[in-house]
């Protein structure tokens, strides 16, 4: 990633684009799967393979069948966005071998969340903009304002949005690239190589079903390789169902260690595997200012 980064951004989208539905790493749900396709098809035109359905123990189908799905709609010039069926596990197996340059000559919204952190690990490294927010199984649950704030991050992508009522950890002010993800995943990446945020990014994470001390080991391996040297802020999100470890909770571990950092930080932006997913646009800028408990993304 260049040093000045320079980001593409997707053109966003309107009634009747086309979109394309993926499962690139766990083996879904069908009933959610076909609720949330036909309800995004009253707006849509979504296309999708019909191999999306293939179980291969904790994956969707064969490492090359997932990589080949992945690689038809990062390459199709008409698709104006790529939503994940679901999460789970896989797409660190396949992702790093994915055409990302088709997604730079055809820049489209790769959405999803969990997992899908390594798509937006790579699509920001391929210097596009890329949408967390919910995956289409979740949409076949038919909880209406998850299914609003879906739609709108979609076709308003860069409106600006004020977050308020954010828990100060650390106070003052910061401005950058909003980056992030999962924590597990932003660690998996790390370790294969492939994390490289900007210079005075802005970075958010959220995770699920990890102990205070697997937190702990993820923040610190994370810390040790650098990649949170030259963050301007931090926000923390979601952490669902993370278990204490000998009394300690993962929120003291995650104050103490964001703590080392010096930068502003805050907490308690729903997103991630909480009963709200906030939509964040990972590329686009965000400003914090953490006395004051406020995020605006695409300020």
């Amino acid at each position: 990633m260049p040093q000045d980064f320079e980001r593409i951004v997707p053109a966003p989208l309107g009634p009747g684009s086309r979109v394309a539905v993926i499962a690139p790493a766990g083996p879904c749900d069908r009933t959610l799967l076909f609720r949330g396709l036909g309800w995004l098809a009253e707006r849509y035109r979504v296309e999708f393979d019909p191999s999306i359905v293939e179980r291969q123990g904790y994956l969707a189908g064969s490492d090359a069948r997932r990589l080949a799905e992945l690689d038809r709609a990062l390459g199709d010039p008409g698709i104006a966005a790529v939503l994940a069926a679901r999460g789970g596990y896989g797409l660190t197996r396949i992702a790093e071998r994915a055409n990302f340059a088709s997604l730079r000559r055809h820049p489209k919204w790769l959405v999803g969340f969990s997992d899908v952190t390594a798509l937006h690990v790579e699509a920001l490294r391929a210097g596009v903009a890329s949408l967390h927010a919910t995956n289409v199984g979740v949409l076949g649950q038919g909880d209406a304002p998850t299914r609003d704030a879906f739609v709108r991050a979609l076709e308003a992508p860069a409106a600006s949005r004020l977050i308020g009522g954010l828990e100060c950890w650390t106070p003052g002010t910061a401005r950058g690239p909003l980056v992030g993800g999962n924590l597990s995943l932003l660690a998996a990446c790390a370790a294969a190589g492939r994390l490289s945020w900007p210079p005075g990014a802005v970075v958010a994470f959220e995770d699920v079903t990890e102990s205070a001390y697997r937190v702990d080991r993820l923040l610190t391996s994370l810390f040790g390789g650098g990649h949170f040297d030259r963050v301007s802020g931090v926000v923390v999100g979601s952490f669902t169902d993370c278990a204490a470890s000998a009394g300690i909770e993962p929120r003291e571990v995650l104050m103490e260690k964001l703590a080392e950092l010096r930068v502003p930080v805050v907490a308690g932006l729903e997103f991630g595997h909480g009963t709200w997913n906030e939509p964040l646009a990972f590329g686009l800028d965000a400003e914090l200012d953490a006395a004051r408990g406020e995020l605006v993304l695409a300020p």
